[in-house]
């Protein structure tokens, strides 16, 4: 049976080094959800590819999760109609700092509002919605933005407010390197000061505003000078083993800019050329720190979330 609604949403790199929690870029890397309507009362999940077998198949699952919480938020108990199918078809790789569970929450949301609100859901206004949610239930906009938007994302919120600005790209091509190492966010975030100092801060504005500049136009020489970061990878590479090891050797394999994606623990390259040798050249890197790695030579994506 056909699904009601289909939506694809693509993966994310959040942070591009300065921007912490402020900059994200999405990418032709794909996840794509199924809402079918079921005969039993209940909803059910089923995921296939990327954590296919380590996913949950029952409500925890955070499509399910953030699609009911939603729901039960506008509409009481006894109106709740719970007979649904879910299908998650998945290529952004789980806990890989690509926005896997950014596009999850979306997911969520927009099946939520789809059957709250089948004409507005699709509206900028239901758009804005969506967004606004995801931020408060992510805690930051970075991944879900441009995973909704597309391309280039500027997001920043504050007192409820979400202010989200995509910036137009031309078109541009980055390597992805993970490597198989549990790295929560969670964890992440645990590991950075609570307190910067002024000189650290005005040095993350400014590398950011280049950073936006850079990609912008294009000029890949000013991106190589200011994707430079003193908030968090400072803390979280050296944490990652290999990490280190493979962003030098992608330097040195003709990589141009090399940051963790998000959190990490995968690794974004920005080049010219030689992308597949930049990507191995980082696979071995983490192959000599005891780790498998994969690598995606993927194009920025200015397209976000698709609803069919």
């Amino acid at each position: 049976m056909a699904p009601l609604l289909t939506v694809r949403i693509p993966a994310t790199s959040a942070n591009l080094g300065p921007g912490f929690d402020a900059l994200g870029l999405a990418l032709d890397l794909w996840n794509t959800f199924e809402l079918h309507g079921a005969d039993q009362h209940g909803v059910t999940v089923e995921s296939h590819g990327e954590g296919a077998d380590i996913l949950p198949t029952d409500r925890s699952h955070l499509v399910v999760r953030t699609m009911l919480d939603e729901i039960a938020m506008h509409v009481p108990p006894e109106d709740q109609v719970r007979g649904y199918h879910i299908v998650c078809r998945n290529a952004v790789p789980c806990g890989s700092g690509l926005g896997s569970s950014s596009t999850a929450t979306l997911a969520g949301l927009i099946f939520a509002y789809a059957l709250l609100d089948p004409q507005g859901f699709r509206t900028p206004s239901g758009q804005n919605r969506i967004l606004t949610r995801a931020f408060e239930i992510e805690g930051h906009g970075d991944n879900v933005a441009p995973a909704l938007l597309g391309g280039l994302v500027i997001v920043s919120a504050h007192d409820g407010e979400v202010l989200a600005q995509k910036v137009a790209l031309p078109p541009l091509k980055v390597v992805v390197c993970v490597p198989q190492f549990y790295f929560m966010t969670t964890h992440a975030r645990s590991m950075l000061p609570l307190h910067y100092s002024r000189a650290d801060a005005v040095f993350n504005i400014g590398r950011a505003m280049l950073v936006v500049e850079a990609l912008r136009t294009g000029d890949m020489k000013l991106l190589q000078k200011s994707l430079a970061d003193r908030i968090h990878e400072p803390y979280r590479l050296p944490a990652i083993p290999g990490a280190l090891e493979a962003k030098r050797a992608a330097l040195a394999q003709g990589a141009l800019a090399v940051t963790l994606s998000g959190a990490g623990p995968g690794m974004l390259a920005f080049a010219n050329a030689d992308h597949d040798a930049i990507g191995v050249a980082m696979q071995s890197a983490f192959a000599a720190a005891g780790l498998r790695a994969r690598y995606w030579v993927l194009e920025v994506s200015p397209r976000g979330a698709q609803i069919v």
